[in-house]
């Protein structure tokens, strides 16, 4: 049974993300404020997504996210707002979120966003070969889902990595955001064109030498974008 933190601090909220979360095979791990939900992450170290609402006294859900991805976690995380502004979304996709969910929103929405990103994280068990993609300094591991630049191992989330495999697998070809979306989140998948764009941005921090002239992951004005190298 996968185990989801459910970061959420006001009571009901919680109990009806829990109930439905345990109704479709999940086992919800609870937190009420950002310092329980770190205490929770230390004891549970197999949990494969993490819910985290984003207004909390003290430590936020931001924060929190921050430091799951400064630990080098690659477990999905989908962030919970009642704010609609686009400083909240792109701030939480920025830190490391692979997704954001605005309240009130239903049971199905929630559980099909978590279902999603749950097969999308998820390492295939039945994968038995290793298999090298190189592209310029770039080697992408698929076997333990590594990219190394010029021998230097970086850092990536699970969607990361599946936007570096997408695009090495397919070099010089423009994609457009629609075909991104569908590859690496899915075709069920409801979110934003946005949700690319900043996945994109954060992942050119982490490949570019400088991001704001990205060399090797190019943009397509108007469409989308490619592996350029």
């Amino acid at each position: 049974m996968k185990k989801i933190l459910v970061l959420e601090d006001e009571t009901n909220i919680r109990s009806f993300v829990v109930i439905n979360l345990r109704r479709s095979g999940y086992e919800p791990i609870e937190a009420e404020n950002g310092e329980m939900a770190l205490e929770k992450l230390k004891v549970n170290t197999d949990l494969c997504l993490a819910l985290l609402d984003v207004m909390l006294p003290g430590i936020d859900g931001f924060e929190v996210c921050r430091r799951i991805r400064a630990s080098g976690s690659k477990m999905g995380i989908i962030m919970l707002t009642a704010r609609t502004q686009e400083i909240d979304k792109v701030t939480g996709l920025m830190t490391g979120a692979d997704d954001y969910v605005t309240k009130p929103f239903s049971p199905a929405e929630l559980l099909a966003r978590v279902d999603a990103l749950v097969r999308r994280v998820a390492v295939d068990e039945d994968e038995k070969s290793s298999v090298e993609l190189k592209s310029g300094p770039f080697v992408l591991n698929t076997r333990n889902r590594t990219l190394e630049k010029n021998s230097q191992r970086l850092k990536l989330t699970q969607i990361e990595y599946m936007l570096m495999k997408l695009f090495m697998e397919n070099p010089g070809k423009a994609m457009s955001r629609e075909d991104i979306l569908a590859s690496v989140w899915g075709n069920d998948f409801n979110g934003e064109l946005k949700t690319v764009d900043v996945n994109i941005r954060r992942l050119r921090i982490k490949i570019e030498d400088d991001p704001t002239e990205p060399e090797y992951l190019t943009t397509v004005w108007g469409y989308g974008y490619k592996w350029g190298y």
